[in-house]
């Protein structure tokens, strides 16, 4: 098959698209033709020798965790799949999944049917992010209607899909984007958009149930201000010492799981129009370092996917 693939640690350039052996789905596993396969902060940071990188083990390796497609061989045992499902998957994360790639093998644990109101290479962008921000919300936060959440970087990855569950929820959301976004961000169900080049946000926003926080550093310590008595900040990125949490609040750092019946909850939100997956750009798989490129400028609107059928 075709893959991305790096040999070593390094600037976009190292992801080389080349031959690579066709992986074979084993006991409890499925083999995937893979359509989309989308790019996270986490792709490249590990592609830099950061992130995950630790997870990869000996290179080369195929860099990639969330993707869908469709199922073309089953493992043994396995009875909940059969060929022709479309189906999507935020696969072992963090240990290495090898979405980057024209096939891909994928436990069956860690998959859902994907959302018929998109095509499969959009739905490859949907399973890390999407999967962030229910956690964060729901798992971690236990979200309730009523409550006010303040979702950093709102038009992003993570963000869109944050503001949109939260929104769903019957939650207050007031978020940060750039002057450029504001719209976008109140058309995905934002009651408050703060400018965050014009006004600093803790002087807006108060009373705060739950921060969800994908940036870290200055962002992170200006916002435990914003939280109510007893309110929590689920940090995304960056490591979140116990002495960082003022007296009176809670913070906690979370890292996403995969979780197939997830997954299968949110492409029924998907495909009842209360959630809208926002992919900026497609590249094919052949301009995976393009991909990169654009993903460590920061400002990407919704999602990166890489399209493993068409290139």
């Amino acid at each position: 098959m075709k893959a991305v693939r790096i040999h070593a640690f390094g600037e976009p350039e190292v992801l080389t698209y080349e031959e690579a052996p066709t992986p074979k789905p084993g006991p409890g596993e499925v083999l995937l033709r893979v359509h989309g396969a989308g790019v996270n902060p986490v792709d490249w940071k590990t592609r830099k020798g950061a992130g995950v990188a630790g997870q990869l083990g000996a290179l080369p390796a195929i860099l990639g965790w969330e993707l869908a497609g469709e199922v073309v061989a089953i493992g043994p045992g396995e009875t909940a799949f059969v060929a022709g499902d479309r189906v999507y998957a935020l696969s072992r994360f963090p240990a290495p999944a090898a979405a980057y790639a024209e096939f891909a093998v994928v436990p069956a644990a860690e998959l859902a049917r994907a959302p018929a109101a998109i095509d499969l290479v959009r739905a490859g962008a949907v399973p890390l992010a999407a999967l962030t921000a229910w956690q964060a919300l729901f798992e971690v936060a236990g979200l309730e209607s009523g409550r006010t959440v303040l979702v950093h970087a709102a038009a992003g990855g993570v963000g869109h899909f944050a503001v949109q569950l939260a929104a769903w929820k019957g939650a207050r959301v007031v978020a940060t984007a750039s002057a450029g976004n504001r719209a976008f961000v109140e058309a995905l169900g934002a009651d408050e958009v703060i400018d965050y080049g014009a006004t600093p946000f803790e002087t807006v926003a108060r009373d705060v149930d739950v921060v969800i926080d994908a940036i870290g550093g200055e962002v992170r310590n200006r916002s435990w201000s914003t939280l109510r008595p007893g309110g929590l900040l689920v940090a995304l990125n960056g490591a979140l010492a116990a002495d960082a949490v003022p007296a009176g609040r809670r913070g906690v750092r979370r890292l996403v799981q995969p979780n197939g019946p997830q997954l299968t909850t949110l492409a029924s939100l998907i495909d009842q129009g209360h959630v809208r997956p926002v992919v900026e750009q497609v590249f094919p798989l052949t301009e995976a370092a393009a991909a990169h490129r654009l993903s460590e400028q920061g400002h990407v609107r919704g999602k990166i996917v890489l399209d493993a059928i068409g290139g």
